[in-house]
């Protein structure tokens, strides 16, 4: 009987209510109410789980068509069908009854049959105009879902064939900090918001959908031109949804030379164009160009190559030594990555890893340098040389992965290495993302063995509050970050109060991109354990690392005390000053 669809009978007459309940309740679960009253108090009970409602039109305390008035403004209710049952051959009942949106008629007395098909038919209806709105419309905003507003696109071209037309689309950047700082209640809040805003500011003639998460698209008739001041617009009306007033929007526009390529090509160039301005101030929209063209197709043809470079070993591990402040005694290594092509020669990380990272293969590519390194480390032993730690990345879309602990503990397990000479570097943004999640895999890493870095410190959104419940043994603070701050006086700057909350902390700093002797001089005034940068050495090939290495071992070994935490498990009580 639970599962069964629900049926309402609004009747008064007993008699008749028995009668439609035998030719019913074989296959629906029947409800009953003797007026109109009594009907609203089984719908404030059950809502929308009612498939259908059977009302007689002629009863007392509340008739049919007041009943009908109450429901379909009702919202909640409104779209369960109303099939009106009545004694009497009035048309003017059965018009009335209709206009006040009763979706069929059946005169009595009852005939089964047709009341069976009937009742079938109107739910088949319903439910199949459910399904078809779930298709149209995005639930939480009411704009065209995805796939509709796709098609919508499809059909409004090829209606509209002498016309041009330009695709938007926009990005809110800091969506994911507004749904980690205000909660997910806020984040949807402001997607709501920013839909309305869409519908008011849209063209005669155009159409808006939400593409994904914080994504909106629109097309609409081409402009010429485009200004700031549009975009401004939307976005002071935007940021007045927010209490913080805090939120960011980047545009990017498409015209439609050509209705030939997909749609959804489409949507990726206006994109595309939107995402080539994201940080930059004072930056509202962009066009999408022959310049962005080049740069997608490039992008393409890394998507279209990266397994087989993957399979034909193309990525080629550097090092950057990272060396004690103290002494100058190296103290390890940072492991970074370079693309090998066989036709665009050597390729930075920054031509590749970012795409990585949308297209989810920096998973496989974090994997594959992980078990380098590791090679690398039990290399090292197995030749005599002291092995010094390496600092590995590790991306938020590796944490994700359920499995990152048991992949991880394989490979210490096949090269037969303590798990602390592998250093995960995780960047500061990651853990403002998925806090908790974050911190319990981090955690279990750390308890077994681990060293935790946390890199980029500086550059994200983490409190003083959540550093202190961080799982981390190292603070690698941010490039530009210690470029900057390196000019304020040693008392004053933000560096000063970094390592005396890290000295509190009893955690170890390491600064990176450190190119001058002020900056270093700077940093050892004020108790920086550890440094890499360009000073010092570049990011190198394994071989000429190797050359260093075996330098260092040879006569080179300081007796000094490691900046790096010892080679077993680390916890808050044994961690070194």
């Amino acid at each position: 009987m639970g599962t069964m669809k629900k049926i309402l009978i609004v009747e008064d007459q007993e008699s008749d209510r028995k009668i439609l309940c035998q030719i019913l309740s074989d296959n629906y679960e029947v409800l009953e109410a003797e007026n109109g009253r009594q009907a609203l108090e089984v719908l404030e009970r059950y809502g929308e789980a009612v498939s259908l409602i059977l009302l007689d039109i002629h009863m007392p305390v509340m008739d049919g068509y007041k009943f009908l008035s109450i429901i379909k403004s009702d919202v909640s209710v409104s779209s369960i069908p109303v099939i009106v049952a009545t004694q009497s051959d009035s048309e003017a009942d059965e018009v009335n009854a209709l206009s006040k949106g009763a979706a069929d008629f059946v005169a009595k007395p009852y005939k089964p049959q047709i009341i069976r098909r009937r009742v079938a038919n109107i739910i088949n209806l319903r439910e199949t105009a459910a399904k078809m709105n779930q298709f149209k419309y995005d639930r939480l905003t009411g704009l065209y879902s995805k796939e509709y507003f796709y098609e919508r696109v499809r059909e409004i071209l090829l209606q509209n064939p002498d016309k041009e037309y330009d695709i938007l689309c926009s990005d809110v950047e800091n969506f994911k900090m507004i749904n980690d700082v205000f909660g997910i209640l806020a984040g949807n809040k402001l997607l709501c918001g920013i839909a309305g805003v869409y519908q008011r500011e849209a063209e005669e003639g155009s159409i808006c959908g939400r593409l994904s998460a914080d994504r909106f698209a629109c097309l609409q008739e081409h402009r010429a031109e485009y200004t700031d001041e549009r975009f401004i617009r939307i976005l002071e009306q935007v940021n007045a949804l927010s209490e913080e007033k805090k939120v960011m929007m980047k545009w990017g526009i498409y015209p439609l030379a050509t209705a030939a390529i997909p749609i959804e090509q489409m949507y990726d160039r206006a994109l595309l164009a939107a995402q080539s301005i994201k940080g930059k101030y004072g930056k509202y929209f962009a066009v999408y160009d022959e310049k962005l063209r080049s740069i997608w197709l490039h992008n393409q043809e890394i998507t279209d190559s990266m397994e087989a470079a993957l399979a034909k070993e193309q990525f080629i591990i550097y090092l950057q030594p990272k060396y004690r402040i103290a002494d100058g005694s190296l103290a390890g290594a940072e492991a970074l990555v370079r693309w090998e092509h066989p036709e665009w020669g050597l390729q930075s990380p920054a031509e590749f890893i970012p795409l990585f990272e949308k297209n989810g293969f920096i998973t496989r590519l974090d994997r594959y340098v992980w078990d380098k390194v590791c090679a690398l480390l039990h290399k090292w032993g197995e030749e005599g040389e002291t092995v010094l730690p390496v600092s590995v990345n590790v991306s938020r879309a590796d944490i994700y992965h359920t499995d990152i602990i048991e992949i991880l503990m394989e490979m210490i397990r096949k090269y037969d290495l303590p798990p602390a000479l592998l250093h995960l570097e995780i960047t500061e943004s990651a853990y403002t993302e998925s806090p908790q999640q974050i911190m319990d895999t981090i955690g279990c890493l750390r308890e077994r063995g681990f060293v935790i870095e946390m890199d980029d410190f500086g550059s994200g959104y983490s409190s003083l509050n959540m550093l202190s419940k961080m799982p981390v043994d190292i603070l690698k603070l941010d490039l530009k970050f210690v470029q900057s701050e390196i000019e304020v006086p040693g008392s004053e700057g933000i560096l000063q109060f970094i390592m005396e909350l890290a000295r509190m902390m009893k955690l170890t700093v390491v600064a990176e991109g450190v190119e001058t002797k002020k900056q270093l001089e700077r940093l050892a005034e004020i108790g920086c354990d550890c440094v890499q940068g360009y000073y010092f050495a570049k990011p190198m090939p394994v071989d000429e690392f190797e050359q260093l290495l075996k330098q260092w071992n040879d006569g080179k070994h300081s007796s000094s005390v490691s900046c790096i935490p010892s080679t077993k498990p680390v916890n808050d009580a044994e961690r070194p000053e």
